[in-house]
């Protein structure tokens, strides 16, 4: 039966240099009641350079752009050639194992860092961390990258309360020359990934606007065919998204019929 060992080494700060270059070895050897070893372990070796600690207030807020991550900037020494860092935020979704990288911010003078996470699903829960991570960079050689400490894991629940944007851009025209009258509406589309679809109203003078549309309105147009002779109509919109969320009514657009 294999058993898994653990041994942790407390370094003195004469060993961490700031040459990014410099190496650590380490190796293992077993010893047997007699104090007689097989020999040494494979060596593995780490950059001998600190890890920074992670940053500190580290919170997230559900906006309508996405889940806003933010931080108060971790204090580091001057530049060293060859040396950088960047935070990197994971997500994990509850009930789940695997952790996804959010999103990476470079270390720079600012005191609060911000970060949106575009790529979770709304209603669903999930828990952020951050760390810092440290970058060796060497000529000729594979980057190097360390993590350091993590932040205490966040759970937000990812709520869409957000209703989509005002539609914009309404023109109401009216056309019955020889047929059944009626008003045609465009407007510009509405560029939400989750939108479902339009509500579209219509007041006359003096009225309060009503919904005319049975079904919601799939793509940026209507044609209105409920109009009388003799009438002015005023017309607004609205967009809905795939969660019922509603947006305001856009500016009104007016139209008549002779």
């Amino acid at each position: 039966m294999k058993m898994q060992e653990n041994y942790t080494v407390n370094l003195s700060r004469t060993l961490l240099v700031e040459n990014p270059y410099a190496q650590i070895f380490y190796a293992i050897s077993v010893l047997n009641g007699n104090g007689r070893s097989a020999g040494i372990s494979n060596v593995v070796q780490v950059p001998a350079v600190a890890a920074l600690p992670p940053p500190s207030d580290f919170r997230a807020q559900v906006a309508a752009e996405g889940v806003v991550l933010s931080w108060t900037a971790v204090p580091h020494a001057s530049e060293i050639s060859g040396l950088g860092y960047r935070y990197r935020v994971y997500r994990r979704a509850e009930g789940g194992n695997t952790d996804t990288v959010a999103g990476e911010v470079p270390l720079d003078a600012s005191s609060a860092t911000l970060l949106v996470d575009h790529s979770f699903e709304w209603e669903k829960t999930y828990f952020y961390r951050a760390t810092v991570v440290t970058l060796i960079h060497e000529e000729g050689k594979p980057e190097t990258q360390f993590e350091g400490d993590d932040t205490p894991a966040v759970k937000v629940f990812a709520h869409d309360v957000f209703p989509p944007a005002v539609p914009s851009g309404l023109q109401a025209v009216f056309s019955g020359a020889g047929q059944q009258p009626f008003i045609d509406l465009i407007w510009a589309p509405d560029t939400d990934a989750d939108l479902a679809g339009y509500n579209v109203f219509r007041r006359e003078a003096g009225a309060e606007p009503l919904k005319i549309n049975a079904d919601l309105v799939k793509t940026p147009a209507f044609r209105d065919t409920t109009v009388a002779p003799g009438n002015n109509y005023v017309y607004s919109v609205s967009a809905v998204d795939v969660r019922g969320n509603e947006s305001v009514r856009s500016q009104e657009a007016s139209e008549a019929v002779p």
